[in-house]
């Protein structure tokens, strides 16, 4: 049971109940199953608290400090925890269904089997928090702090899932399914809902098999003369039904450049390189090449034009197809299909002779 002259003391408002816990550092606060269900106690100091099992549906406490506090079997639900401190605090099977967390602090937090069910955590640091088994359902996780943290057994259907920074301790046994489906899991939070996406959308599927039997990814020189060769290829590869995919590597590089590239490259049926003017080209077929044996690379270049330098690196692998040579543009796009579209789907074919018989 809660101690009752603390209650008093809180009912009196945040101003002295903060004024009476910096006058009584050393005295923990007993609010153990305390009524506080819509209580405005935004910016308490309410660190290490024991407010186990206390009632605080929509409950205000916005940049409230709950550093190391006990709430577990505490009511949340609705609460609001915007900006709130609640490092090292044990929420362990709380019920924090549709709590706005946004940007809360919950490093080292505990939280197995707590219930944030609808909660939003858009921007909260769960550094190292131990998460386990607890149900995330349709949880909103975006620009999340993660970073070590317990993620084991957790309930994620309908979890929304963007841009999360650093990486889990441990994220495995994910359940993607609702509580009425078979139990299906995965080890990556930010697969889930991908993952059943694939399995209960049919277009989803489809648009994997077209990218898979259609992308071509068009590298080469954005250079306004080079580029009107570049989008004549765009156009006759969608006119051939391809997909076609250009990438704009003139632009000014950022520190994810090459892991788009790379990105790109594997989802890609082959790949298309006009070595002409050759820029950035070089540093990205190096990249490409050498780890992914399996797609075609066919290479163009003007018939003015020499290989660069370190081509010869490249042209040796068994994936990169006889560099063509063509004088002008109509002269590439009469030709298209019989010397650059037809030797890669050739060479699909030597380096998949089991697909290509399908």
């Amino acid at each position: 049971m809660a101690n009752e002259e603390h209650l008093r003391i809180l009912s009196e408002g945040v101003d002295v109940w903060d004024r009476w816990r910096e006058a009584n550092p050393e005295i923990i606060p007993d609010l153990d199953g305390a009524d506080l269900k819509g209580k405005t106690l935004s910016g308490a100091n309410l660190e290490k608290a024991n407010l186990n099992r206390a009632e605080l549906r929509a409950a205000k406490l916005i940049q409230a400090n709950l550093v190391g506090a006990k709430l577990t079997g505490a009511d949340l639900t609705r609460a609001s925890l915007t900006i709130a401190s609640l490092d090292g605090a044990d929420l362990v099977g709380a019920n924090l269904t549709r709590a706005k967390l946004i940007r809360a602090y919950l490093i080292e937090a505990k939280l197995g089997g707590a219930k944030l069910t609808g909660a939003d955590l858009d921007g909260a640091d769960l550094s190292r928090a131990k998460l386990n088994e607890a149900d995330l359902t349709r949880a909103n996780l975006v620009e999340t702090k993660i970073a070590d943290a317990v993620l084991t057994n957790c309930k994620v259907y309908g979890i929304s899932v963007w841009r999360l920074d650093g990486i889990p301790k441990d994220q495995s046994n994910l359940i993607i399914t609702r509580n009425d489906e078979p139990i299906i899991t995965v080890d990556n939070l930010e697969v889930a809902q991908f993952i059943y996406l694939l399995l209960h959308n049919p277009r989803i599927r489809d648009v994997i098999d077209t990218i898979a039997k259609k992308a071509v990814l068009i590298l080469g020189s954005f250079k306004e003369e080079r580029k009107t060769v570049l989008d004549a290829i765009r156009e006759e590869l969608r006119r051939r039904d391809y997909l076609p995919i250009m990438f704009d590597f003139e632009k000014p590089a950022r520190r994810n450049t090459a892991e788009t590239v790379s990105t790109l490259a594997h989802i890609s049926k082959f790949i298309i390189a006009d070595i002409t003017d050759a820029k950035s080209i070089p540093a990205e077929l190096e990249r490409i090449v050498p780890k992914l044996p399996s797609v075609p690379v066919q290479p163009l270049i003007l018939s003015s034009e020499e290989e660069y330098g370190m081509f010869d690196s490249i042209k040796c692998s068994n994936q990169v197809l006889e560099t063509y040579r063509y004088d002008n543009q109509e002269m590439l796009l009469a030709n298209l299909k019989e010397c650059v579209i037809d030797p890669a789907e050739e060479k699909l074919r030597e380096l998949f002779p089991l697909a290509a018989k399908e």
